[in-house]
């Protein structure tokens, strides 16, 4: 069995992370995604995400192309965490390119392109305005 593991925030949910979960799990059989704590966020952004972290990790349990979930802790845990998920494919988006190609040793890194013209941010932009 071929597994995938994956990483987002995924707040907001919206067809972009659909996208790139329904693409990522093209890369094997079992896919499993960690979920960015809102504690992680925060130090990333200064600011904590509009769902909390229970709430996104319900979400992305829910959708059927998703096998497992898990939270997110540290940024500098992801090689860790390919380990402990025994994932033979890390899936990142492209705005993340050549970042993690220091796991090439652990496992296939594979970048996919973002869904055109939709982002959390944007998003949130939007309903401000």
């Amino acid at each position: 069995m071929k597994r995938v593991i994956t990483f987002g925030t995924f707040d907001l949910f919206h067809i972009g992370h659909l996208n790139i979960l329904e693409r990522a799990k093209q890369f094997g059989d079992y896919l499993i995604v960690g979920v960015s704590t809102d504690a992680l966020n925060f130090s990333k952004k200064q600011k904590n995400p509009i769902h909390s972290q229970e709430e996104r990790t319900r979400i992305i349990n829910a959708l059927k192309v998703v096998d497992e979930v898990f939270y997110e802790e540290s940024l500098e845990l992801k090689g860790d965490y390919i380990k402990k998920y025994n994932a033979d494919v890390l899936v990142m988006g492209d705005d993340w390119k050549d970042k993690f190609d220091e796991f090439k040793s652990l496992c296939e890194v594979i970048y996919l392109e973002r869904t055109p013209s939709i982002s959390t941010t944007e998003i949130i932009e939007i309903i401000k305005r």
